[in-house]
């Protein structure tokens, strides 16, 4: 009878991937925090400098940045642009 047991270079991988994959689960919440900063000129632009910076600095918020774009896709802008001329 031959038993199945995972080889060596198998079980290595296994747990390299695991650990890849718990670092890189860490790092999710502060993606969002990179595109918040990256987008600061286009919030000023768009909505003005006091509503731009604090628009922005809500969206740089890990989970709250979140929780705000996802009702603000429901209910729309907490922050409304600014008039166009």
């Amino acid at each position: 009878m031959m038993d199945d047991k995972p080889s060596l270079k198998r079980k290595v991988l296994h747990a390299g991937g695991w650990q890849v994959a718990k670092r890189v689960a860490k790092t999710i919440p502060f993606g969002g925090t990179v595109v918040a900063v990256i987008l600061v000129g286009s919030d000023i632009r768009n909505k003005g400098v006091v509503n731009g910076i604090i628009n922005s600095s809500i969206d740089a918020i890990p989970f709250v940045g979140l929780a705000k774009n996802a009702v603000e896709l429901v209910r729309g802008d907490f922050l409304p642009d600014k008039k166009k001329k």
